[in-house]
């Protein structure tokens, strides 16, 4: 049986509590999403039911709007206006240190993420480049939204 399971750790940085969130084991999906016109960049998503998801991307893509554009669920209700943590994703450790560092805007969104972990990233300020070629992002097992009923938001 394929799940998901979260432990719960101890304060790492920052008096941020982390919780680290794994897969017993991935599964290997058949899924793997071309967007023709772009190609070039790969990006796996795994998902909270342990999908891999594969979509090559562009130079310059944003990865939330790419995951958007894929119907790949993460939520981004701010539209990348850095004014919430609703498409915070976890970045495989490979490519966390090849990302620019978040300036203060995204750390301060970052410290309201619920699971928050410290290669913990807001998937709306990863921009492709050619050094992020096969990079993996999980999502979180939940989000912090303005949703309580259940409805999964649709970008606009």
């Amino acid at each position: 049986m394929n799940f998901c399971l979260s432990i719960l750790l101890t304060s790492v940085s920052r008096s941020r509590m982390r919780i680290a969130s794994y897969c017993s084991s991935v599964k290997n999906s058949n899924l793997t999403k071309v967007n023709k016109e772009n190609g070039g960049i790969h990006v796996t998503y795994i998902t909270k039911e342990c999908e891999r998801i594969t979509i090559k991307g562009k130079l310059g893509d944003n990865v939330m709007y790419l995951a958007h554009s894929n119907d790949i669920p993460i939520e981004g209700a701010c539209e990348a206006s850095l004014a919430c943590c609703t498409c915070h994703v976890y970045v495989n450790d490979e490519f966390f240190d090849k990302l620019p560092t978040p300036d203060e805007r995204e750390d301060d969104m970052l410290d309201m993420a619920p699971f928050l972990k410290t290669n913990s990233r807001l998937s709306c300020q990863i921009i492709l480049t050619d050094e992020l070629d096969g990079i993996e992002v999980t999502l979180p097992p939940a989000t912090r939204n303005f949703y309580v009923d259940g409805k999964k938001p649709t970008p606009h």
